[in-house]
């Protein structure tokens, strides 16, 4: 097995693309997959099938014929090994030996029927294609492709299977992408809800500045009294209902911190707002009072909307973006990819080297060769997890490292801008979002439905 670093190429149309999900949760190394590692070709598995009836592998034996492809005895102990190790590493807890073995097996059952399915239904991927792929592995490795051939034989690798597992891992991807992609369905339904609950979402974190009168309540109030601080707010509703300024009134009457200000709280986003002000007031024009008295454990409230920040859908907050992109292989696992990132992470921030030139040596993505520059992303163009952090941001800001199904991410965010959006492209947007939310349940039903079509024979351990 080689320790190069192994560069996957972009799937198209992806902002951001990497390899396969994790198949089982507690494998933690499963995102190496099988066609990354020094996979048989057909003459070797014509060989492995010959050794296995003559027990000329002393300690290996197959396991499992998946369609035309083996899974053996000595795969499976490797593959624990390093889920072991990096369990360990973790502080994650495995379940049961064999439990934690039968996951193992079924984790590489599922990559053989999906890239025996890669190889009969994927795309042709066209030799400039691998060229492009290998180039930028040389490159990432600081090697010409003479030089990464070399090190490859150096290492004990032939360069045929190499390129042939690389084509491999080409196909798998880009079969991915279609084969999922095609089985998620959206509804116009589906777009209405999603752009309503961002909707919500945008004006909890709109501006929104409330005035107040409060009559407050003692704790334990008697039904006299109660009745007594009742009558109060009633008064003072009362007296604004019949046009007398709200401030005045507050000031009179209120009975907080607040009452010098006219009982104005100030202007903030609305989620820092009792949820009890905020769904009394949400239908209130700006400059109207609630019709009636709130009641909340401090005593009774009368809020005025002094102003609010509308929210529009058909302007959004696009962010120029830029990453650096390292993929778990069978030689770098998810944690070593986190702890280089974070290394690099340190580095920058000590401005011992930039971003850019970091991006075009390691990272493992499309956009190296331009310093990880992504663009400018509009919400949703980007999965999840990577979303959630570039937005956590601010302008110039670098993140920790961000995993996702792509892999380990070092976000920067370099620019911020306000633009207007067609509505179709808004829909269009929530309509990407929704298909991203959707990936993990199709992926894992996709996988599913491979592998209950595939020939799966399942050896007994040899005498």
């Amino acid at each position: 097995m080689t320790d190069l670093q192994v560069a996957r190429p972009a799937c198209q149309g992806r902002r951001v693309v990497g390899s396969l999900a994790l198949v089982c949760a507690w494998v933690i190394c499963a995102c190496a997959p099988a066609w990354a590692q020094n996979r048989p070709n057909a003459t070797d598995r014509a060989a492995t099938k010959a050794a296995d009836r003559t027990a000329v592998r002393t300690g290996d034996y197959i396991v499992a014929i998946v369609n035309q492809e083996l899974v053996t005895a000595v795969e499976i102990a490797l593959r624990t090994q390093r889920a072991r190790e990096e369990s360990a590493r973790l502080g994650v807890k495995l379940p049961p030996d064999d439990e934690f073995k039968r996951q193992i097996t079924d984790a590489l059952i599922d990559e053989r029927a999906i890239l025996t399915f890669a190889r009969e239904n994927g795309a042709r991927i066209e030799d400039p294609e691998l060229d492009r792929a290998l180039q930028a592995i040389a490159a990432q490795n600081q090697l010409t492709l003479d030089q990464l051939r070399d090190r490859l034989k150096a290492e004990g690798m032939d360069f045929a299977r190499y390129r042939s597992n690389l084509r491999d891992q080409l196909n798998v991807e880009r079969t991915r992408e279609r084969e999922v992609y095609g089985r998620i369905r959206t509804t116009d339904a589906d777009i209405d809800r999603y752009l309503n609950q961002q909707r919500e979402a945008a004006a909890l974190e709109a501006g929104l500045n409330l005035a107040q009168v409060l009559v407050s309540v003692p704790e334990g109030a008697t039904p006299a009294q109660l009745s007594e601080r009742r009558a109060v707010i009633d008064r003072a509703l009362a007296r604004i209902q019949a046009g007398e300024a709200f401030d005045l009134v507050a000031r009179e009457l209120s009975e907080d911190s607040n009452r010098a200000r006219g009982g104005e709280l100030g202007l903030r986003p609305a989620s820092k707002y009792p949820d009890l002000f905020i769904e009394n007031t949400k239908r209130l024009k700006v400059g109207e009072v609630t019709p009636v008295p709130v009641r909340s454990g401090a005593g009774f409230h009368l809020l005025k909307v002094l102003s609010r920040e509308e929210v529009d859908l058909n302007k959004v907050t696009q962010t120029k973006v830029r990453h650096i992109l390292l993929r778990p292989s069978a030689r770098m696992s998810l944690d070593q990819a986190k702890a280089q990132l974070a290394l690099y992470r340190d580095r920058i921030e000590k401005r011992q080297t930039n971003f850019e030139d970091v991006a075009k040596q390691i990272s493992e993505d499309g956009s190296a060769a331009q310093g990880g520059d992504l663009g400018w992303a509009t919400p949703g163009t980007m999965v999840p997890e990577f979303e959630e952090a570039m937005n956590r941001l601010a302008v110039g800001g670098l993140s920790e490292p961000v995993t996702s199904r792509f892999g380990v991410h070092l976000v920067q965010v370099l620019e911020r801008r306000r633009v207007d959006v067609d509505p179709r492209q808004v829909r269009d947007q929530a309509r990407n979002a929704l298909r991203e939310q959707k990936f993990e349940e199709a992926y894992a039903d996709w996988v599913r439905d491979l592998r209950s079509r595939a020939y799966i024979e399942m050896r007994e351990p040899p005498l």
